[in-house]
């Protein structure tokens, strides 16, 4: 189901032409700019050389004992005693000869499929709020209902193209949330799918859900990635239990770990932009070099979620100048390497207000200018992480849909010169009504989604909203209007079984 548009203030047609409505199909996106830079090539050598140097000489402390072996047995300086693995360059060297640069995002709907490589560029939702909150029912934590209500709206939006875990169910326990949360996206949804890295026991069952749920073949299920997770160290260098189990897991399963250290410049990272990128990057050199230790040639991506904090009461900060500088020399870094990655916008703010637009639109400009191949939290984050907004996710989808007008090609015609509108408007008068104007108007620019551009008496009248208010009504609406997709039904019938037994036995237990 497209974003709907409104008609407001469109010129009548005389003529009666029926040209059709713009697409709002933002399905598969390549980015139209150039990436922008930061540093100097000298300095992004620079910086992965000091990087490399981290895992050499200080190491990283790795709290699994298998990932542990697994770099033993390739030649790393393992001491179990203290956790910590020392990785020579010849191992991070080889682990990137044989991370792809490029994949096949599967999806239920195979018109959502995504080919995930440089250049490519896809939005996911906020994620992994424990709390929601809307105008009408206010903040809460995350429930069932919530999680099902967010993954309906992003299902309703093509600018959205993964699903991601947009609002903790907390009222369904961690031991059997797999379960809900998979189920969810597998009954609502046709789009790439989520599942998070919380031991191997609810790897494997989600996994297997997904591929009973859609009917996959072993061959068609290793045709490809069908299920994401995100992988966050603990910086600064350290790589916990579910984290290193979780890259092996995915690895093994031929399945995508975005890998993504959390550096914020000045808490737990240094806080200069070029200390930060360091830091993040060894961590993601190494957490990379653990996946393909496991399998090489799985999937993964290099990843960044680098910001600043307030030196004042040492909260996270969105949307900054440092935030910006951070991710585009994160994109510098990624196609040093030669590996998609990803990004992501986000609002510390607390209420859906210019504060929170204003973050995540320097979040969103920011990934923007630096080719990000995913950007997440793009619709919805607020309080930095803390809640999901339904207000805030309908005027970030507006800027979403905002940037996927900026991929539509602008074609190079005779007649976009406009030469015969030129002509018949005389000076002082308009264009509205000229042959050129009538035969593109219905179509010829993007129609807001949420924004209102009457006057002040207009807008007066109508109830002198904000855009926040008005939000509300639309988000109510897609709700009211969903349509399953067409798979979900016989998705929900395929593993009601299993879900049931598994759920009888006990669910399984998160890892830690």
């Amino acid at each position: 189901m497209s974003a709907r548009r409104g008609g407001r203030g469109r010129p009548s047609n005389p003529a009666g032409a029926s040209a059709p409505a713009r697409s709002t199909a933002y399905r598969q996106l390549r980015h139209p700019f150039e990436p922008q830079r930061v540093f100097s090539d000298d300095a992004i050598a620079n910086i992965h050389a000091t990087a490399l140097r981290v895992l050499e000489e200080l190491g990283i402390k790795i709290l699994h004992q298998e990932a542990r072996d697994l770099f033993a047995a390739a030649g790393a300086l393992v001491d179990h005693s203290d956790e910590m693995v020392k990785i020579g360059h010849d191992l991070v060297d080889e682990a990137l000869r044989t991370a792809p640069r490029s994949f096949r995002m599967r999806a239920a709907n195979p018109q959502r499929e995504q080919t995930f490589e440089l250049g490519s560029m896809l939005f996911m939702a906020g994620s992994g709020c424990p709390n929601t909150t809307d105008l009408e029912r206010g903040r809460r934590p995350g429930s069932i209902q919530d999680f099902e209500e967010t993954i309906k709206l992003i299902q309703s939006f093509d600018v959205l193209h993964t699903f991601g875990p947009s609002a903790e169910p907390q009222d369904v326990p961690v031991n059997v949330r797999h379960y809900a949360m998979t189920r969810t996206q597998l009954v609502y949804g046709d789009k790439p799918m989520f599942i998070y890295a919380r031991g191997r026991g609810q790897v494997t069952e989600s996994l297997e859900l997904i591929q009973l749920g859609l009917g996959l073949s072993d061959d068609d299920f290793t045709d490809g990635v069908w299920a994401t997770t995100i992988i966050n160290t603990n910086s600064p260098r350290q790589i916990d239990i579910p984290m290193a189990e979780g890259l092996i897991d995915f690895a093994r399963a031929g399945q995508l770990s975005v890998i993504t250290p959390f550096c914020l410049a000045g808490a737990m990272a240094p806080v200069t932009v070029a200390g930060a990128l360091v830091l993040q990057h060894a961590e993601a050199l190494a957490s990379i070099t653990l996946a393909q230790l496991a399998n090489p040639g799985a999937p993964v991506t290099y990843g960044g979620f680098a910001s600043n904090v307030d030196m004042k009461s040492g909260s996270p900060a969105f949307g900054t100048p440092e935030h910006v500088k951070l991710s585009i020399g994160s994109g510098q870094l990624a196609r040093h390497i030669n590996l998609p990655w990803r990004s992501a916008a986000g609002a510390a703010s607390c209420a859906a207000d210019m504060q929170a637009a204003g973050e995540t639109h320097m979040g969103l400009w920011a990934a923007l200018q630096a080719n990000a191949t995913l950007t997440v939290h793009s619709a919805g984050w607020l309080e930095g992480g803390l809640t999901f907004g339904y207000e805030k996710f309908i005027n970030d989808v507006e800027a979403l849909q905002t940037i996927a007008e900026l991929c539509r090609p602008i074609e190079d015609e005779t007649d976009d010169l406009a030469w015969s509108a030129l002509a018949d408007v005389q000076p002082g008068g308009h264009f509205f009504a000229t042959d050129h104007t009538m035969q593109r108007y219905r179509d010829a620019f993007y129609a807001p989604l949420v924004a209102d551009l009457s006057n002040f008496g207009s807008w007066s009248e109508a109830g002198a909203l904000t855009s926040t208010q008005r939000a509300t009504g639309l988000w109510k609406k897609t709700l009211q209007d969903f349509q399953q997709p067409a798979q979900g039904a016989e998705a929900a019938d395929r593993i009601a079984g299993y879900i049931e037994e598994h759920t009888a036995a006990g669910g399984a237990a998160p890892a830690g």
